[in-house]
């Protein structure tokens, strides 16, 4: 078949940079999507690539359908790969995925975006590009870095850059359905005709394969669903649309504090808060608080960003969303504290969830973490189960060697004062309570802080029964 002669238009090839979260389940998709194109991830971490490359297929991060995904398109035209610089010359449109964690040091730490891997990788794809490229902005980056983007690329003296923002909003657990058919996709570009150009090219990408109708019908993503901006507001909207979440989740479980206090249901509450069309029911379920590698990130960057531009007042309103969530997982202690006996020194407390919600093993700010902390603060004698996340819960854990880990949660409870319920997972309100209770030590208690278990069943067993916000 002969090859069109605008490579960088309908038969563009893409390779990512950043075989992680973002990375590997997006490409996944638009290789299933667009099997026309070659898609390429590469990374530096080796054992990463042979993750996403291994026989078995066991893949480097869990993700419900995400296996499906790359058996289908996995050697077709989807592939893995540590050779960055041959990737970014066989390709023309390159997305930039690589890690943009909270800088731990020096002006912004604790609130800035760490960019030195962002900035390290703009310079090789300037030294090592042979062509006009794509450049798409794929990590959560603080606003007007495009602009540095392209300052580091404008050197090169024979080829053209066009940089675009093309941000993720995809939630773990259900990414791959998300991916399929999200609510929106959106493009930032240039207002300029090469930009636009840029934008179109991407465009077609989300609409899918090129075998779809030119009259438009059909495709992957309806066009009305691709939004299109300038850059800045692209990079503006992802941070914003996480802060406005992470928002909701401490509205909510402020409220719970309240209920918890008052004799309210926050379920109840919720429930009629949702009912409202102007607010509606989503993310307004109390529980230990937000976590995953996005929320307090991008709110601690829409922080610094507000105290870069001299909004002070902005940026205490969103250092008190993350204060609160924080406070959050201190309150579910201090109740734990109070209802056994005011000590926790010497009690087995068994942890059932170590990741930081159901359908996904990624421990990253999981509230669990800093709860199991805060327990062995107290010198409690720690289990934690998961069904996914223990070998993360191993290493976020590695400085506390006392912590015992049980694949079942049965033996996890067994002996244990409390069961602690820290992530929603199908499994647990599915197990046999009764045989949980007899195995505890007496009274036993349950504290679900997802509110996910039958509790007055919970209670005819015979356990102590603790919610968040009841």
């Amino acid at each position: 078949m002969k090859k069109e002669k605008d490579t960088r238009g309908v038969h563009g090839n893409i390779v990512c940079i950043g075989a992680g979260y973002i990375g590997g389940p997006t490409m996944a998709v638009i290789a299933k999507m667009n099997p026309d194109r070659r898609v390429t991830v590469v990374d530096i971490d080796a054992g990463r690539v042979a993750a996403w490359n291994s026989p078995d297929f066991a893949l480097p991060i869990y993700e419900p359908g995400l296996v499906d995904v790359v058996r289908e398109v996995r050697g077709r035209n989807l592939f893995f790969s540590t050779d960055i610089e041959r990737a970014v010359k066989e390709n023309d449109i390159i997305f930039v995925g690589v890690n943009t964690p909270t800088k731990m040091f020096g002006r912004g730490a604790g609130r800035a975006s760490d960019l030195q891997y962002w900035e390290a990788t703009a310079r090789n794809i300037a030294k090592w590009a042979n062509g006009d490229k794509i450049v798409v902005e794929k990590s959560t980056l603080p606003v007007r870095t495009a602009a540095a983007m392209e300052a580091i690329l404008r050197t090169h003296e024979q080829f053209h850059f066009d940089v675009l923002s093309n941000p993720e909003f995809l939630a773990e657990g259900t990414a791959i359905a998300d991916l399929l058919t999200p609510d929106r996709v959106l493009i930032g570009g240039p207002k300029t005709p090469e930009g636009e150009a840029a934008v179109e090219t991407l465009v077609r990408v989300y609409r899918g394969s090129v075998r779809v109708e030119a009259d438009g019908c059909g495709g992957w993503v309806p066009r009305d669903r691709i939004l299109t901006t300038n850059v800045w507001s692209a990079e503006l909207t992802k941070l914003a649309a996480n802060a406005f979440l992470a928002q909701r989740v401490s509205s909510i479980n402020a409220i719970a504090g309240l209920c918890e206090a008052t004799g309210a249901d926050v379920d109840e509450v919720a429930r009629v808060i949702g009912a409202d069309r102007r607010i509606g029911p989503k993310f307004l379920k109390a529980g230990p608080g937000f976590g995953g590698s996005c929320f307090k990130k991008d709110v601690l960057n829409l922080v610094y960003l507000c105290e870069s531009f001299g909004l002070h007042t902005a940026a205490e309103y969103w250092t008190g969303v993350v204060r609160m969530n924080d406070h959050q997982q201190e309150r579910i202690v201090s109740r734990l504290f109070r209802e056994l006996f005011n000590t926790l020194a010497n009690k087995r407390i068994a942890l059932f969830g170590f990741a930081f919600k159901a359908d996904t093993g990624d421990t990253r700010e999981t509230p669990a973490a800093r709860v199991a902390q805060l327990l062995l603060d107290e010198h409690v004698r720690l289990v934690v189960t998961d069904p996914k996340a223990l070998v993360n819960a191993r290493r976020d854990l590695a400085d506390c060697p006392d912590v015992v880990y049980e694949d079942d949660p049965y033996r996890a409870a067994a002996e244990a004062d409390a069961v602690l319920l820290m992530t929603d997972w199908k499994l647990y309100p599915s197990l046999d309570w009764a045989r949980i209770y007899a195995s505890m030590r007496k009274p036993a208690l349950v504290y679900d802080t997802r509110n996910c278990l039958d509790a007055a069943r919970l209670r005819e067993i015979g356990f102590r029964v603790l919610n968040v916000g009841k």
